[in-house]
């Protein structure tokens, strides 16, 4: 990990946000020692903050996460779930890979790869049906519920 990070509270327990070369590239629960901040992770605080509040619906930050070519794929399509919607894993399959070479089971297994929950947004996509599903972060499908709630979303 990063040497840059600072922690927050939230409505889901204490974030620590992570930088390292100008992006956010992870976001984990808890609080690492010896924070050191930079401009961007002062600006990424201040964006979940007013999320929680209520008071924002997109990020605007440079994000970095690290993964496989498929998981940057679905990430990115994650971007894409406004806020306050969900979509099925079946669904993201069926947009993410037209040629076949996504899964449902695929899109979950790189949704719980996410390195940036909340900034990008694993929480929104959903089971079949919409059924809650797991969730990695937190306290698992309660934190998923959680911020699904903050955005208004429909639950099941």
């Amino acid at each position: 990990m990063s040497a840059f990070h600072t922690s927050l509270n939230s409505p889901v327990g204490p974030l620590t946000l992570f930088e390292d070369a100008g992006a956010v590239t992870a976001v984990e629960w808890g609080r690492a020692p010896s924070p050191r901040s930079t401009p961007l992770l002062d600006e990424a605080a201040r964006q979940l903050t007013l999320y929680f509040d209520g008071a924002l619906d997109v990020f605007d930050l440079p994000l970095a996460p690290r993964g496989t070519a498929f998981r940057q794929r679905v990430w990115r399509a994650m971007l894409d779930i406004p806020y306050g919607r969900t979509e099925t894993y079946g669904a993201m399959a069926a947009r993410i890979g037209a040629d076949g070479t996504a899964s449902a089971r695929a899109v979950g297994g790189a949704c719980g790869a996410n390195p940036i929950p909340i900034l990008i947004p694993c929480h929104r996509v959903v089971g079949a049906g919409g059924r809650m599903t797991g969730y990695s972060a937190g306290r698992g499908i309660e934190t998923k519920r959680a911020l699904l709630r903050l955005e208004g979303a429909a639950l099941l």
